[in-house]
């Protein structure tokens, strides 16, 4: 336990000095985010603040693997989210087709469930291991994208890291999980001291899509280990938020992965709310489901369920009515 306070303290640390880093050398070399008709920010950005975030979480998690003695799946990881994060660098810059970039991000997850043992089944014995580790392997895939989506407004990433990492912390039964989760909520914490509203650099794809994988495969891991609905219930409003969205703009036939603005929190803030009022209600709806995370490990899996649904269903509902300009 100590182990982890100090890589989260150091995390936190890292992330605050080299986003605050970042953001003089990205002014330097003009890497800017412009604004245009389906942003959600008014003046030039910098972007690219996952080259600071992705590598402090790299460097605490390292260290605790050193001492802790590390482990397969803490390799994988690792080795994924920096893969990730040089990609989506590249990517930030250079534009990557999406069947390359896709192939990427499979072999990344693929490698990561590779090294879960066999008797450790995400859906509890429910599937074969091959159809465990596919759906698995496509939620997780699906998660990591996800993460990306959702970052459009200023704290937004932050406020859910940190309420999924420090849920992890509360409710993950093995060290291997709580360690990780907790230097991964105190780096979305020191990034948010800079990405706070009005916000002075944004995390770009280099930090969205790493921090997408990672806290999707300690998910994946807290479902192994017994901990399927709390493992779904921490990362609701995202799953719920991006999952309505991309199928309403599939089903009118929208190219889904271009950028838009029509999730329920840009759509807040179109209706005439700040980003610090909206993530400030996301982080309220986070508080819920941790809480019910906490009772569906306690054994209230069927009212922990209901009050994350109830949950995510209000705060869906406060963000829509935000959207059409009324009060509250």
């Amino acid at each position: 336990m100590i182990e982890a306070a100090l890589a989260g303290l150091a995390a936190f640390g890292l992330s605050v000095a080299g986003t605050r880093a970042a953001i003089a050398w990205l002014l330097h070399r003009r890497y800017l985010d412009h604004p245009n008709e389906r942003s959600s920010h008014s003046s030039p950005t910098p972007r690219g603040g996952g080259l600071a975030v992705t590598p402090a979480i790299l460097l605490a998690w390292g260290g605790l693997a050193l001492v802790r003695g590390g482990q397969g799946l803490d390799l994988a990881l690792m080795a994924g989210a920096a893969l990730l994060m040089a990609l989506s660098w590249w990517d930030d810059r250079h534009s990557l087709p999406a069947a390359p970039r896709f192939a990427v991000h499979g072999l990344a997850v693929a490698a990561g469930l590779a090294v879960i043992p066999a008797e450790s089944l995400v859906f509890q014995g429910w599937l074969p291991l091959w159809a465990d580790r596919l759906i698995a392997g496509l939620g997780w895939l699906w998660f990591l994208n996800l993460y990306n989506f959702m970052d459009g407004i200023d704290g937004i990433t932050g406020i859910e890291t940190a309420a999924i990492g420090l849920g992890l912390v509360v409710v993950a039964p093995l060290p291997q999980v709580a360690g990780p989760a907790a230097i991964c909520a105190c780096a979305g914490l020191g990034f948010l001291v800079w990405n706070w509203h009005p916000a002075r650099i944004f995390l770009g794809d280099s930090g969205s899509i790493p921090l997408g994988f990672l806290l999707g495969g300690l998910l994946v891991q807290l479902a192994a280990a017994g901990q399927l609905a709390a493992a779904l219930i921490l990362p609701a409003y995202y799953l719920a938020d991006a999952t309505i969205t991309i199928s309403r703009r599939a089903l009118a036939g929208e190219k889904i992965w271009q950028p838009h603005r029509k999730h329920f929190y840009q759509r807040a803030v179109q209706g005439g709310r700040n980003h610090a009022q909206v993530s400030l209600a996301i982080l309220g709806g986070n508080a819920v489901l941790v809480l019910a995370a906490i009772a569906a490990t306690g054994g209230l899996v069927l009212p922990a369920t209901l009050v994350a649904v109830t949950a995510v269903a209000v705060l869906l509902g406060l963000l829509q009515r935000w959207s059409r300009g009324d009060a509250a």
